[in-house]
């Protein structure tokens, strides 16, 4: 059985990558970013999860972080994933969504792709979490998340992105609480 994708160590950081089905870019309305915020914070709240950096990107979202307290990373990702999955489908039905139909209908199509008994998919399986196990790797992968919105051409500096760890390492405040490396 490959370890390359798996959590080997609850302790250590891991970079995670999740993302849309069909990198459909859903988080482009702040009202879906903020299903993502408030999902985060109940898990670190409740779900042993810490936080050292992130970025909601339209079609995903980066961490760098681990689980501790007895916490299983893979099944606070896991839950996380399950519960904004609901949350997402609730917000694009009940608020207003010029692309509501086309997103219902894509998420609706994927699901029934893998006839697992859900009505909508939104994310991809699994969230390919890599763990740092060096300082070149934690600070490559750093550098990767705050440097992914100027690469999309989103904003000029990493520290303008509101949805992005950068601007709290550059001394700013975020939208997330989280530890510093």
């Amino acid at each position: 059985m490959s370890t390359k994708y798996k959590v080997q160590d609850q302790e250590k950081l891991h970079f995670i990558t999740i993302t849309v089905i069909d990198w459909v870019d859903l988080f482009t309305r702040p009202i879906l970013k903020h299903v993502l915020i408030d999902a985060i914070q109940y898990c670190q709240a409740n779900k042993g999860l810490f936080v050292y950096a992130f970025v909601f990107m339209p079609s995903h979202l980066h961490l760098i972080a681990k689980c501790t307290k007895g916490f299983r990373l893979e099944d606070t990702i896991r839950d996380f994933k399950k519960h904004t999955s609901k949350e997402i489908i609730r917000t694009i039905k009940e608020y207003p969504e010029s692309r509501r139909e086309w997103l219902l209908n894509k998420f609706s199509f994927a699901a029934n792709r893998i006839k697992n008994g859900a009505n909508y998919k939104v994310w991809k399986d699994g969230f390919h979490p890599v763990e740092l196990s060096t300082t070149e790797m934690i600070e490559q992968r750093l550098n990767y998340i705050h440097n992914n919105p100027v690469e999309d051409e989103i904003v000029f500096n990493p520290e303008e992105y509101k949805y992005s760890s950068a601007c709290i390492y550059a001394g700013g405040i975020g939208v997330l609480d989280m530890e510093k490396i």
